[in-house]
């Protein structure tokens, strides 16, 4: 098969599309042909970094959308020619390629009037701020909520918690404050020039918000505690704060790390099994026009590599989709 080949740890800027071996389903897997499949930080980060259990040539993609070609032994609930769509364990082989295999019981069927794009473009990037709002934060209609990084790939998150009844406040340079307040936001604060703290005592007047999400890093995600109202939460994805300094009697605070992939190398299949429950979820939201999966630009399999450094260099709103 074609697929994008990362060839050693660090050389994904040398990558290059060549041929592989087609794969072959295990018990309880699917052979999916691949027709779209989403880029994200991920794929250059741990690419950079490499991973033990890789061996080479590797191929990338988390996020992926297809057609069920073969299932394995054992695979009862998904059917050959069922359109699906899946988030992959970042340890195996992914989606940058003509076939994947994946687990059959993390696998949603993509309902009809959904494109295998927009599917494509939900996993990585939505299934977490999914898990972040409703598993963690268990956020509530008429709080206030700190979204940070708004233009990126949180971008769902503003949509999600706009729909549940939240006041939404979010960080983002100022030339995507329009593009954010078009998602639902109802606040932007431009992190360059502005104080968030400041600014999010200001709206709220003194009061904090409810909630933080928090996908910057540990300084910023430090920094948000500033702003949590007394019982406020925080959400963190890219570090966490320093939480013995933050534990007072006097503000109680509850701290919650979203690490979504790690799912697929725990042995608890009923977290395993939860990615498929927030997909289906949210591919009835896009199905319903209630969610924008924020599908920017579609490219070609030798498009990736341009494609990702343009990712690095943290210029883009959106989804880039990769279609075969």
């Amino acid at each position: 098969m074609k697929a994008l080949l990362l060839e050693g740890k660090g050389k994904w800027e040398q990558m290059q599309v060549g041929n592989s071996k087609k794969s072959v389903p295990g018990e309880g897997e699917v052979l999916v042909q691949v027709h779209a499949t989403a880029l994200n930080p991920v794929d250059y980060k741990t690419a950079t970094g490499g991973n033990p259990s890789w061996s080479y040539p590797h191929i990338l993609g988390l996020d992926v959308a297809g057609v069920v070609e073969e299932v394995g032994a054992n695979v009862t609930d998904i059917q050959v020619s069922d359109r699906v769509v899946y988030h992959r364990d970042l340890t195996k082989k992914g989606g940058f390629a003509e076939y994947a295999v994946t687990t059959a019981h993390t696998v949603s069927v993509i309902p009809e009037g959904v494109s295998f794009e927009a599917a494509a473009a939900l996993p990585c990037a939505g299934y977490t701020v999914y898990q972040a709002l409703f598993s963690k934060l268990h956020i509530e209609e008429g709080q206030f909520i700190l979204i940070h990084a708004g233009a990126g790939g949180v971008g769902g998150a503003i949509q999600l918690a706009k729909q549940a009844g939240l006041t939404v406040i979010t960080t983002v340079s100022k030339k995507n404050h329009e593009y954010v307040k078009s998602l639902g936001a109802d606040y932007a604060i431009d992190y360059k020039e502005e104080d968030f703290v400041k600014e999010t005592l200001a709206i709220t007047n003194g009061l904090a918000v409810h909630a933080v999400l928090d996908t910057v890093g540990r300084e910023n995600a430090n920094k948000s505690l500033e702003a949590l109202a007394f019982n406020g939460q925080i959400a963190f994805i890219a570090g966490p704060p320093d939480v013995n300094s933050a534990i007072s009697f006097a503000h109680p605070l509850s701290f919650h790390q979203v690490a979504l992939g790690s799912a697929h190398q725990s042995a608890n299949r009923h977290e395993q099994a939860a990615l498929k429950k927030m997909s289906d979820n949210m591919l009835e939201l896009v199905k319903e026009g209630k969610l924008d999966p924020l599908v920017e630009k579609t490219i070609s399999l030798d498009e990736v590599l341009q494609a990702l450094a343009q990712l690095a260099s943290r210029t883009m709103t959106g989804k880039i989709i990769a279609v075969l």
